[in-house]
């Protein structure tokens, strides 16, 4: 995945409560370990009909979302079952962040794993940002800092390693597999050591 330092972008608003990662992706699609092409399922129950036509109200099929790469989400995102394609749906549906006040455990420590920033934000900020989806968000991994265009800066708690990942535009493994060289010389020196004792 690519590094992920900074982003700017509007929002797509859904404004509901617990939603559920069967809701971001239902049960029915998760028999593919392929990430590209899962996009095309995000939110699949509320996006199209059973004929398969566009639900023309929801909020990812109106022509003034298109590109957008920010979702503001109701409280308790991501909540349910545990499950990769979820984020891997979303990221493919072109999202980077998530906002809301709160985002589930699982649903958010697999979200950093994928390039995937989860923002928790206070409540009466939350509901602000809902009711402003055409303002470009300036979002700072670094500083983890959210900046409005009215010059309002909300800070959001990430876990360090994460944060280190998404902006090396690694995974755990990836970032271990990167340090494959320090890894084999401290063995190497240790291993020498156990042999000896």
């Amino acid at each position: 995945m690519p590094p992920f330092v900074r982003l700017r972008s509007a929002s797509v608003v859904l404004p509901q409560q617990n939603i559920d990662t069967d809701q971001i992706i239902p049960a029915r699609f998760l028999s593919t370990t392929e990430r590209q092409g899962l996009g095309r399922f995000a939110f699949n129950d509320w996006r199209w009909a059973a004929d398969g036509a566009p639900n023309p109200d929801f909020a990812f099929n109106r022509p003034e979302n298109a590109g957008r790469a920010v979702l503001v989400a109701g409280r308790n995102f991501g909540c349910g079952s545990s499950r990769e394609h979820a984020p891997w749906a979303l990221v493919d549906l072109g999202l980077r962040a998530v906002i809301s006040s709160e985002i589930a455990d699982i649903f958010r420590n697999n979200a950093t794993k994928n390039g995937l920033l989860p923002i928790v934000l206070d409540e009466a900020v939350v509901q602000d940002l809902m009711t402003r989806p055409d303002d470009e968000l300036d979002i700072d991994i670094d500083a983890c800092l959210v900046r409005t265009p009215a010059g309002e800066a909300h800070a959001f708690p990430l876990d360090a390693f994460a944060r280190t990942c998404l902006m090396q535009g690694v995974d755990e493994m990836g970032w271990l597999l990167a340090r494959a060289d320090a890894i084999a010389a401290y063995e190497s020196t240790h291993h020498k050591e156990r042999t000896a004792a």
